[in-house]
């Protein structure tokens, strides 16, 4: 009788392994570490076989995201003599960072992933914008994609409604720092938002959680930037504002490392970057749950 092969039998439920039959046979469970790690989000049950199906979108928005955070956060910071606004790269946030995070929280939607459809949806309709002044003392930016690509382009008159276009050159400074201190309040909400998916975020993985924790301040310190320009302190604006891109920086970084990782998954690479899971450690509601039920059952 033929000696069984244990090496073998090991490999066979090795996550690697099952991840590799996962993709040809729609009967095999992903292991709930390998699922977090390919769509940033805990395992949950879906009826059918789509994510067997379908690529993994998941790729796709954070690609999408750090290819606009990436120069945008380097504009900010004013590196090699830029303009501090990114108003070079205007159509990367509508046909980079907004359709691609639209389209993958669409394909997140369709496989049921419901926390990475909701964050790329609202990062994808979040890409903020910001106006100079008519003395060109500072430009407060801040945010993300569509909403920042749509209050560049003149024709959504979210400036020009406070006679900043360019047909009103002569714009008075109170309605430059009424713009400002009005805009800061969507970075306000900006700033909630980072915090409850940071709170989320604890049951995805280390990665994903720093981009969220770190987003936090970044907001944060944008809106004060705003704030300030509004009331006319130029000089703690501009320092509020190095202080936001250097967290949106911190945070691009982060979605380069995840992006990286989640390609190199894509292709079945020799190794693996780790993640840092998190839902594996700590237990969903519905999971303790069952946890308790199985303890009382045994202790009948």
């Amino acid at each position: 009788m033929a000696i069984p092969d244990v090496e073998s039998q090991r490999n066979a439920s090795s996550p690697d392994e099952l991840l590799n039959r996962a993709r040809s046979d729609g009967n095999v469970n992903i292991p709930a570490d390998v699922f977090e790690q390919m769509y940033l989000a805990p395992k949950t049950a879906v009826a059918g076989h789509l994510r067997q199906t379908f690529a993994n979108p998941t790729a796709i928005s954070i690609g999408g995201f750090i290819l606009c955070t990436t120069p945008l956060s380097m504009s900010l910071l004013g590196w090699q003599g830029s303009d501090r606004l990114g108003l070079a790269v205007v159509g990367s946030y509508f046909w980079i960072g907004g359709l691609l995070l639209i389209l993958g929280s669409i394909g997140e939607w369709i496989m049921g992933n419901t926390f990475p459809a909701i964050v790329f949806s609202t990062f994808g309709k979040t890409v903020q914008m910001f106006k100079s002044s008519r003395d060109n003392c500072l430009h407060s930016p801040g945010g993300f994609f569509l909403t920042f690509g749509a209050t560049l382009v003149p024709s959504y008159n979210a400036y020009g409604a406070y006679g900043l276009g360019a047909s009103n050159v002569a714009a008075d400074l109170t309605s430059v720092r009424m713009f400002h201190s009005t805009f800061a309040f969507f970075l306000v909400a900006m700033t909630l938002l980072a915090t409850v998916y940071c709170i989320a975020s604890v049951r995805t993985n280390i990665a994903f959680f720093l981009i969220f924790l770190s987003l936090i301040p970044c907001f944060a310190t944008l809106a004060a930037s705003y704030f300030a320009y509004g009331h006319g302190y130029t000089a703690s604006a501009a320092l509020l504002q190095n202080v936001g891109a250097g967290f949106l920086l911190a945070v691009s970084l982060i979605g380069w490392y995840i992006f990286v990782a989640l390609v190199l998954l894509s292709v079945d690479f020799p190794f693996r970057l780790p993640l840092g899971d998190l839902s594996t450690r700590i237990k969903g509601h519905t999971e303790k749950g069952h946890t308790e039920k199985h303890k009382v059952k045994k202790g009948e």
